[in-house]
């Protein structure tokens, strides 16, 4: 007798193309494309952290949002980041979450996130290219540039 399993799936929500895909060439560019993608109605109300999933010329073949949260924290599962990331078969990765009060000032729980997510990461060879903190006022901060990452 055949046993019957779940098929894990993920799925594009509005299919496009690979030629119409984003390239990021800059922090500036990431959180440019972050901002116009984040919901303008929540981005004060609470914080969100998403992932922006790259292809190896660092296109984006998608985001995803792993998390809502309050006013002021969300959590991450790592577990669920990385089931997606790999089920996506992305090579690199940008992380992101906003913080509604308009700080730009990364927190301490922020740097540890992105070492755990680093390091994880870097078992399967993806890279996390930048975490940028998002503002209401369309200011962000990146880690990158900061030499953070």
């Amino acid at each position: 007798m055949r046993k019957q399993v779940n098929e894990i799936k993920i799925s594009y929500k509005d299919r496009t193309t690979s030629d119409k895909w984003i390239k990021i060439n800059s922090s500036q560019c990431a959180a440019t494309f972050i901002y116009d993608y984040w919901d303008k109605d929540t981005i004060e109300a609470h914080e969100s952290f998403k992932v922006l999933l790259l292809n190896n010329s660092n296109k984006v073949k998608g985001v995803f949002e792993i998390s809502k949260g309050g006013i002021t924290g969300t959590l991450v599962d790592l577990r669920l980041l990385l089931a997606v990331i790999l089920k996506s078969l992305s090579v690199g990765i940008i992380i992101t979450h906003n913080h509604p009060s308009g700080t730009l000032k990364p927190s301490e729980s922020d740097k540890a996130i992105t070492q755990k997510i680093k390091t994880a990461t870097g078992y399967f060879d993806i890279k996390v290219l930048d975490h940028i903190i998002i503002a209401p006022n369309a200011g962000y901060f990146s880690f990158a540039d900061e030499g953070l990452i």
